[in-house]
């Protein structure tokens, strides 16, 4: 049934594909912070602190859209006993973590100019910090626990459960009083934002999806030539 996810098949194209994707990554990346940093207005309320949002905004929606991902995969594992499924979602983890923590410290620091503290126990604040602890203990799921304890199915249990929090994130906004303004940016409605500062947060969430694709493939290759080292009826 999934014939198309034996790891040998998979490696065959993940280990050629870094290069092209670091490319095209500088190249997305220098054209939206060029648009971000010099082409984009300033806002005549945040001034120049509202061009936070380049960084904030995208590292947000890439660490929710790992999760997801990364517990659709965990779901599959857990339910086909596909071991490259836990593969793949043990190779996502480190760079949903690192967008959701740079969510995090670039909201703070957005937070300071707008809001006139560094931190807020905001209903949307509070449910990012707890994505990072699913996070946190996803990847430490996969390094305390050895083989016997099967970190598989543990970090399984951990991804299902914290997938509970993504739909709370996103209508947190809608669900209680927050300092967060609603979404600017919707597919079903009419965005709010103006299109001038809406391309360059398009193009930095494109440059942010091709760095967490690199992460993940030189996360999976390693993982890849670690099985490969111990036979591939491990993990």
């Amino acid at each position: 049934m999934f014939k198309s996810f034996e790891p040998n098949k998979i490696f065959a194209v993940t280990s050629r594909a870094p290069k092209y994707i670091l490319f095209l990554f500088i190249a997305v990346l220098s054209i939206g912070l060029t648009e971000a940093l010099i082409l984009s207005p300033e806002d005549y309320k945040q001034s120049h602190a509202v061009r936070i949002m380049y960084v904030h905004v995208p590292a947000a929606w890439i660490s929710l859209g790992i999760f997801s991902c990364l517990a659709i995969f965990s779901f599959g594992s857990f339910i086909f006993k596909n071991k490259n499924f836990a593969i793949i979602s043990k190779s996502l983890a480190p760079s949903g973590f690192i967008f959701n923590i740079i969510a995090l410290v670039t909201g703070s620091i957005w937070g300071k100019p707008t809001w006139g503290t560094w931190w807020a126990w905001d209903a949307r604040i509070t449910s990012m910090l707890i994505l990072s602890i699913f996070y946190l203990l996803y990847i430490l799921s996969w390094r305390i626990f050895d083989k016997k304890n099967n970190p598989e199915k543990i970090s399984s249990y951990i991804a299902l459960v914290g997938m509970i929090n993504i739909p709370i994130i996103k209508f947190s906004v809608e669900w209680w009083t927050t300092l967060h303004q609603p979404s600017s940016v919707n597919l079903l409605s009419k965005t709010s934002i103006h299109p001038s500062m809406l391309k360059p947060l398009l193009i930095m969430t494109a440059a942010f999806a091709l760095f967490s694709i690199l992460i993940f493939l030189m996360k999976y290759n390693t993982e890849m030539i670690r099985i490969k080292n111990k036979g591939l009826d491990r993990l």
